[in-house]
């Protein structure tokens, strides 16, 4: 349960009783984004998260193990919906949205994202958080897209799904990481232009 002071005076307010759990953790999360994407996730602490969230630092500690696990708990509750897979029936017109979405998303958030997979190798936690809880999930949600795809005659039989996950947003994260060319959505378009040269089925003979 919540303790019934503050310690900051933005977020929630002070008052006698105990403040609903749901409300808490949307405050320090809303809190956390705020910071993370004013300040870098490097200079997100505990004690500037509970001073903005109007919350104790003591809840803090109790809910996530570092304040880079509690940095990407706030990323991920921000762009849940924007990372969303959609399903037309159409793969490639599926992929290429998704695609731009997540361009879109680097291009406006690159260095937070940069700095939260940069601080995920010196932080166990926020590693753990990282790979259980977005990127497992993220290749889950893909992979599952592709599947539908395969089965319905999209994809060629044998292609390797996960691989195909590799290629176009292992591809968007290396132009992020390594920016030696610009990452664009017509970079994302002709990803998959090239992907589907390699994966789409044969034409049948006439």
């Amino acid at each position: 349960m919540e303790p019934t002071e503050a310690e900051g005076s933005g977020g929630l307010k002070p008052g006698r009783g105990r403040r609903r759990a749901e409300d808490v953790r949307h405050a320090t999360l809303a809190a956390a984004a705020e910071l993370l994407l004013a300040e870098g996730v490097l200079a997100l602490t505990f004690s500037k998260v509970a001073a903005r969230a109007g919350v104790s630092k003591m809840t803090l500690y109790k809910w996530w193990p570092s304040p880079g696990a509690l940095a990407f708990d706030a990323y991920f509750d921000a762009f849940r919906e924007t990372l969303a897979f959609p399903d037309t029936g159409d793969i490639r017109r599926d992929l290429t949205t998704q695609l731009h979405v997540f361009v879109d998303l680097l291009n406006r958030n690159g260095s937070v994202i940069a700095g939260i997979i940069g601080a995920a190798q010196g932080d166990p936690d926020l590693a753990e958080a990282l790979s259980t809880r977005y990127v497992m999930q993220r290749r889950r949600l893909a992979v599952e897209r592709l599947t539908r795809a395969q089965q319905a005659g999209q994809i060629r039989e044998g292609v390797d799904l996960e691989v195909i996950v590799d290629q176009l947003w292992g591809a968007a994260y290396h132009r992020l990481l390594m920016p030696a060319q610009p990452l664009t959505k017509e970079f994302a378009d002709r990803l998959i232009t090239n992907l589907f040269q390699g994966v789409a089925p044969a034409a049948p003979s006439p």
